[in-house]
């Protein structure tokens, strides 16, 4: 799995704007209207996640609209299960140590 596509996953602008195409593709003057910040760099991380293979791009006339690319999502997914798997077996033990715990006497 590429490290892009963890590198556009670390900013949270960037989780943010796959949140929303996740609900349905976006313009990106849509987008922008989300953040607080201009929409150059609404425009910067887009660019990132369409680099990391996040968003399609397509052009509709002078509008660019952008929609979610769910494969690299679904390559981090498999790369964390793992690692949920090695949580989840551990609060498994913790819930069984605590049953213990309130089993024996004080």
């Amino acid at each position: 799995m590429p490290t892009d596509t963890f590198a556009a996953l670390a900013n949270p602008a960037r989780r943010r704007i796959l949140e929303e195409l996740r609900e349905h593709p976006a313009a990106a003057g849509e987008l922008a209207a989300l953040f607080a910040i201009g929409r150059p760099a609404v425009s910067e991380h887009l660019a990132v996640l369409r680099d990391a293979g996040l968003v399609a791009e397509e052009r509709e006339g002078r509008r660019r609209i952008y929609r979610l690319t769910a494969a690299p999502l679904a390559e981090v997914g498999d790369w964390l299960h793992p690692f949920e798997r090695y949580w989840r077996d551990r609060l498994r033990d913790l819930s069984t140590f605590l049953d213990s715990q309130e089993d024996s006497p004080s």
